[in-house]
């Protein structure tokens, strides 16, 4: 099957001369079911329907490359939000896009699905506009922007869309599309469970429902404002549920913002459709002479296997967007997918991952979840684990000796995250020992995230006496094995309820284990997370307790540099971040002290270690063995 429609040349070479749809994206065309706008277009063509790709427009002309559509404009951003693909956590400007041919920014907007729409409405003011995505999705009621530094409404407002599809649209999508072609007016489209519509105040019929506080009241950056935002994002949180949901409105001054229950999950069958439908599992031809699209190395060789997270960390976006209920392909389809692979050009025997947003999650955290729906205000795993979780790896090793089995298959690999909790939560030991055997690929990526417990349960995260569990069992078990496999933990410098006193804590953690780690992650305050809500409120959505939030540049600079006190450019920011915190103490040349002291006048400053060959010593990890650089963070 070949690549959809980019150009209206490859349009009327299919013999036509209008499409149903035009899926517009904000990333280039990679036909591969790790980017939303392939899964979505190709869903959509598996229902009949005629798909053309409108990539990376760069003005509002390019809306008319096609013609107009019979039914409409499914726009998206891209598989990343734009504003996090255009800026770091320090609100600097990035110099590369992964998901450009070429791998360089600037082709997209800031607020590409904003922009998007508003081009769409400037060339057709009354088509229908189906917004959707993980921009569009996190930002679906009224939401603390970063970048802005203010609340901002509903992004459907904004966008000027028709509706609003949040969550993982196949369904949503399809039902659209089959009731618009059937002749409904899309304003009339306000049933479709998954999707968010807006209804002027006199045309909105009361019904059942959990009301967030208005707009304006939760865009007032007064106590009292940030106190009805703590209160909206918890109703939000709470509600994003497919079995026991409600439906969630917000006022925007005269209109409603209307959030139906989420759309009910996939089951196994059905999500096999989706993963096996004719994808290329390549980027467009035209690409090739830019220099490809870099975001499709990572995960051409890679199998998704789940969706969902019931560990919804706070931070994480994933939860909100996917849900915490569990979504799984059938074993017989990802090993079919496994087996396409191999047949690949370029593949070398090598499966890189068989995850998703948490690699060892393949069933409910308890049948409850099942007719009850989720606890509100509790997690399966954290701060402790839920006494009616069930941690079963059982499915999860069958899929895995399965592929490991495959003909032409060398190693299988585990690279998405693993919860180790989760994983320790299982009194049989198989998995574990398994994972150590053939599945780790020197480096096994965790994430602990901090050593503060009390910076943990802000975060939603396990206390850390569970990753030590973890580790000393993880190098026991590759000890066994005959191997030489290391752990890369993942950290996090500047969430909410992080102090100084915790970032130091976090150095001498790091000092202790021997972890030199290359890459450490500033706390990103993106829209849709229970983290977000903290940094912007300084509330606990959850216990309205104040919570405090690491803001200023130099904070957030010295917390930072703390996770890598050991490198000479961090050394001014570290004396100052343990002169501040009265830790002078740790100034000096003991074991236990983080830095040297400054130099006294006309003596050099201490120099690094050298090694043997007269360069720095390498970073080591406790057993004082060199560490790879990691691998970039996936979640």
């Amino acid at each position: 099957m070949p690549f959809l429609p980019i150009t209206r040349e490859e349009m009327k070479q299919r013999g036509w001369s209008e499409p149903d749809i035009v899926v517009v994206t904000g990333d280039a065309y990679v036909d591969h079911p790790s980017f939303g706008a392939a899964i979505i277009s190709r869903v959509l063509e598996a229902e009949g329907f005629r798909v053309c790709i409108l990539s990376q427009p760069q003005a509002a002309e390019d809306m008319r490359r096609f013609g107009t559509p019979k039914l409409g404009f499914f726009v998206g951003s891209g598989n990343i939000d734009s504003m996090v693909a255009h800026y770091t956590a320090a609100k600097r400007r990035r110099s590369e896009d992964a998901y450009t041919p070429g791998g360089k920014a600037g082709r997209r907007p800031d607020r590409a699905a904003i922009v998007y729409c508003r081009w769409v409405r400037q060339c057709y003011p009354d088509i229908p506009i189906v917004l959707g995505g993980l921009e569009a999705s996190l930002r679906r009621f009224a939401h603390y922007d970063y970048w802005d530094d203010k609340v901002r409404p509903s992004i459907l407002l904004d966008s000027g869309a028709d509706i609003l599809v949040f969550g993982m649209g196949e369904q949503q999508n399809t039902e659209i599309a089959r009731r618009l072609a059937a002749g409904e007016p899309v304003k009339s489209l306000t049933d479709v469970r998954g999707t968010v519509t807006a209804v002027p105040v006199r045309e909105y019929t009361p019904r059942p429902c959990a009301e967030c506080p208005s707009f304006e009241m939760v865009s007032e950056p007064t106590p009292e404002g940030k106190r009805q935002y703590a209160l909206s994002c918890r109703i939000q949180q709470d509600e994003q549920d497919a079995v026991r949901g409600k439906t969630v409105i917000q006022r925007h001054g005269g209109v409603i913002v209307v959030q139906n229950p989420p759309m009910p999950l996939l089951d196994g069958e059905a999500l096999d459709r989706v993963y096996e439908l004719p994808y290329m599992r390549q980027y467009h031809p035209s690409y090739e002479v830019l220099g490809g699209v870099p975001g499709l190395e990572e995960v051409q060789f890679s199998l998704v296997h789940n969706r969902g997270c019931f560990g919804a960390c706070n931070f994480c976006s994933l939860a909100y967007h996917q849900g915490r209920q569990i979504a799984c392909r059938t074993a017989d389809s990802v090993v079919r997918e496994a087996q396409t692979l191999i047949r690949m050009p370029g593949f070398k025997g090598y499966i890189h991952d068989v995850g998703g947003p948490t690699a060892n999650f393949r069933r409910p955290s308890c049948k409850g979840q099942l007719t009850r729906g989720l606890c509100k205000g509790k997690k399966c795993l954290a701060p402790t684990v839920c006494p009616a979780l069930e941690a079963d790896h059982t499915e999860y090793l069958d899929l895995l000796r399965r592929l490991r089995a495959l003909p032409g298959v060398k190693r299988v690999f585990i690279r998405s995250g693993i919860r180790f909790d989760y994983l320790l939560a299982d009194d049989d030991e198989t998995f574990f020992k398994e994972l150590v055997k053939y599945h780790v690929s020197g480096q096994l990526k965790v994430a602990p995230e901090h050593c503060s417990d009390a910076v943990l349960r802000c975060m939603g995260k396990p206390p850390i006496d569970t990753y030590r569990r973890f580790q000393k069992r993880f190098y026991e078990l590759t000890k066994s094995a005959g191997k030489k496999q290391y752990l890369v933990p993942y950290l996090m410098s500047s969430h909410p309820g992080s102090t100084r006193k915790d970032a130091i804590e976090l150095a001498l953690f790091l000092k202790r284990e021997g972890l030199h780690p290359e890459q450490v992650q500033d706390f990103y305050p993106t829209p849709g997370t229970i983290s977000t809500c903290m940094f912007y409120t300084g509330l606990d959505p959850y216990t309205m307790k104040p919570v405090y939030v690491p803001r200023t540049p130099r904070e957030k600079a010295e917390q930072r540099a703390l996770l890598q006190y050991f490198r000479p450019e961090n050394r001014q920011k570290v004396l100052d971040a343990l002169r501040a915190a009265g830790r002078t103490d740790l100034i000096g040349t003991g074991p236990d002290c983080l830095v040297p002291p400054e130099p006294r006048p006309g003596r050099p400053a201490d120099k690094p270690a050298k090694g043997k060959n007269g360069r720095p010593a390498a970073s080591r990890d406790a057993r004082g063995t060199r560490q790879q650089k990691p691998r970039g963070r996936k979640k």
